[in-house]
């Protein structure tokens, strides 16, 4: 944390380009409030793990670049759908990559917040990723929670979150996982 501003490594754990997740990551960044900055990293050439494919020596550019924008924020954002009831293959591929290096993910504060067309806003998916921390460490921010059900009311034709109780949510839970990573690195030094 420089000069007392949390960063915060995000990343949408969908592909396609006009995700409601995309889109719920550029509210995010949006409505940071001062002292948070989102910082999203993009996971389009990230390869499906394979530990045949990296290397110490060699390692891939997607990977490393995830990896470094992971290990050197504060705290990681992960926005994301719900696919058949739990973690899309793009969300977990990122955390498998990451998980294969030493201090990427180990005791990370880290928040998740989803969108989902549905009435469960992705409330499944985020309780599989947390069953995830076991092996990786991360430490989950648990409340607020940000479940954005119905997505296609809340955002406009532009990709903008117009929801106003949705958009309180967004900035609740990034003053609290900045709060979070503020506590964790006081309590680590």
């Amino acid at each position: 944390m420089s000069d007392d501003v949390v960063t915060i490594a995000a990343f949408a754990g969908s592909l396609r380009k006009a995700s409601y997740n995309r889109m719920l990551l550029r509210a995010a960044v949006e409505l940071a409030a001062p002292g948070i900055k989102v910082v999203p990293f993009d996971i389009d050439d990230v390869p499906l793990f394979n530990d045949d494919l990296d290397s110490d020596e060699n390692p891939l550019p997607s990977v490393k670049s995830l990896r470094d924008a992971i290990r050197c924020a504060d705290a990681l954002l992960i926005v994301s759908p719900e696919y058949n009831w739990s973690i899309p293959a793009v969300t977990k591929n990122v955390l498998d990559w990451a998980s294969r290096e030493d201090g990427v993910l180990e005791f990370k504060p880290t928040a998740i917040m989803g969108a989902s067309t549905g009435g469960f806003g992705t409330v499944r998916m985020q309780i599989a990723i947390r069953t995830v921390a076991g092996f990786t460490d991360q430490w989950f921010l648990n409340d607020p929670q940000v479940h954005v059900a119905r997505a296609r009311e809340k955002f406009d034709a532009e990709g903008r979150l117009t929801d106003e109780a949705t958009r309180k949510q967004v900035v609740e839970l990034l003053v609290a996982l900045a709060a979070f990573a503020r506590r964790i690195k006081k309590v680590s030094v």
